[in-house]
């Protein structure tokens, strides 16, 4: 077999393998929470758009394209509440005609059963939505959960998240969501919380300090971002962490148990479960890799 039979995908993963086994030990491993933590929302979002046949990839486009000032990221900044004014704003963002001519045309070009007249642009509840994602993705993922109890018991790291967040409003039951994921954390850098968001090289220079204030509290020395370990199932995210002198390691959907064998290699602990290490591939993911 030579080197051209091997997916793009399969190569990078295995360099990502292959980086991990050269991270030195850290003094603190930081977790973005969806999608590492507990269950991605991207789930959800490739879920709705095939439901309605809205070519994949539509919805993130959209939230990606209306940075900083989309709707999307004031709420992970905490700018705005969560109410019928931001669902508004968040739905509009949905359905601008510019970004639809533009993503569709890219579409046409992998997908060539599109339609060579661009259709309208698709008609999408941005509430209903909204709550699929935060529906979808309240459960702790099983591969890294119990490799976070594991880290926890150890007592050799301070663990800490990196999250892009949000405030619900007051008496919300998911308000109290991840309790169960948050309580592992010895530190926990909520956006929605700092006014501050992810890949923005702020939020990664505050938790720096906040990691270092911590350190200095706890331990009496302090830590610097070569001694930082940073888990992400975005790229985005992984490149300014990088960039700041963070070592990474990529979370890829479904597939998070490939991110806990890399956490062994520069752990030297045992911290996989007992949940199969088999990806997990939704009838809706399937359908868009034949798209």
């Amino acid at each position: 077999m030579s080197q051209e039979d091997f997916p793009i995908e399969f190569v990078l993963d295995s360099i990502e393998a292959v980086m991990a086994s050269k991270i030195p030990q850290p003094k603190v491993i930081l977790f973005d929470i969806g999608g590492v933590c507990v269950v991605s929302p991207f789930q959800a979002i490739l879920d709705y758009e095939l439901s309605h046949a809205i070519p994949p990839g539509w919805v993130n486009n959209c939230i990606s394209k209306t940075k900083p000032y989309g709707y999307w990221h004031r709420l992970e900044r905490g700018e705005m509440l969560m109410d019928e004014t931001w669902f508004r704003g968040f739905t509009a963002d949905l359905h601008s005609p510019e970004l639809w001519k533009v993503f569709y045309a890219a579409a046409r070009t992998k997908d060539s059963s599109l339609s060579a007249e661009t259709p309208p642009v698709p008609n999408i509840d941005g509430e209903a939505l909204f709550w699929m994602m935060m529906d979808g993705s309240r459960a702790p993922d099983p591969w890294m959960f119990p490799a976070l109890k594991k880290l926890k018991a150890s007592g050799k790291h301070i663990l800490a998240a990196l999250s892009n967040t949000m405030i619900y409003p007051p008496n919300h039951p998911y308000s109290t969501a991840h309790s169960e994921v948050r309580e592992i954390f010895d530190l926990f850098i909520s956006s929605a919380h700092v006014g501050m968001r992810k890949p923005d090289p702020p939020i990664y220079e505050h938790a720096v300090r906040a990691l270092d204030e911590y350190s200095q509290s706890r331990f009496g020395v302090g830590v610097a971002p070569s001694e930082i370990l940073f888990l992400d199932d975005i790229g985005e995210n992984l490149k300014t962490a990088k960039k700041l002198g963070f070592a990474t390691i990529k979370v890829n959907l479904g597939r998070a148990f490939e991110a806990v064998d890399q956490l062994e290699q520069v752990t030297g602990l045992q911290l996989a479960g007992t949940h199969p290490k088999i990806p997990v591939v939704s009838q809706a993911m399937k359908k868009a890799a034949k798209l």
